[in-house]
């Protein structure tokens, strides 16, 4: 799917259509593919870390299942660019099986925020910020905040209803498993080992001044 669907922008085996070998379309192009390549390139894929394909890929998954990408003018043209509900489902499931089988819980060892930090900066940044709203809510003061209501952000649904005050209890099963946890949200992200969740846990919990 995303050699189909993402390759003629985000790798260097692109594929110009006929109306792209001529200026000023091919110059459009050239800038839009140049910018792509620079966000995320899957022709080097394997040369990325481990962190940064689990972070490219949850970002894949929020940014398709939003419809942010493919870009509407993209779409408009190249109508076999558009997701369905069957790839969104492969992508997540691709997604995930990058991240691992979960082990241990987050109880099972005291987290460490100073880590939490460094993994929320490898791992978080692609979706999340402290202080803004980007894919995914800003996350300062997340720890005993209601679920849905941080300012400025268009939440699921399902966040909104569900109502959970985020907590060490509440994030470990979030972080283990979004969709488990609270059907139908917008978050395809998940962190595999226990003490990095617990690490992260602490993190946020120093961010809401505690």
């Amino acid at each position: 799917m995303l050699e189909e669907k993402c390759a003629d922008c985000h790798s260097n085996q692109t594929r110009a259509p006929f109306y792209g070998h001529f200026a000023p379309v091919s110059w459009l192009m050239e800038g839009d593919i140049v910018e792509a390549r620079k966000a995320m390139n899957l022709s080097q894929w394997e040369g990325y870390s481990a962190d940064q394909q689990q972070t490219f890929a949850a970002k894949m998954v929020q940014e398709i299942k939003s419809h942010e990408m493919p870009p509407l003018q993209y779409r408009v043209i190249h109508w076999d660019a558009k997701t369905t509900n069957a790839d969104q489902t492969a992508l997540a499931a691709w997604a995930h099986g990058l991240e691992g089988t979960q082990t241990g819980s987050a109880a099972a060892g005291a987290g460490d925020a100073a880590r939490g930090q460094a993994l929320f900066e490898k791992r978080c940044t692609g979706c999340h910020a402290l202080d803004k709203n980007k894919q995914g809510p800003m996350l300062r003061g997340v720890y005993g905040r209601t679920s849905g209501t941080g300012v400025g952000y268009e939440y699921s649904d399902a966040l909104k209803k569900a109502a959970i005050v985020w907590d060490e209890k509440s994030l470990d099963r979030w972080l283990s498993d979004p969709d488990q946890f609270i059907s139908g949200n917008n978050m395809d992200f998940l962190v595999a080992k226990g003490q990095e969740r617990a690490d992260l846990i602490a993190f946020l919990k120093k961010g809401a001044g505690e």
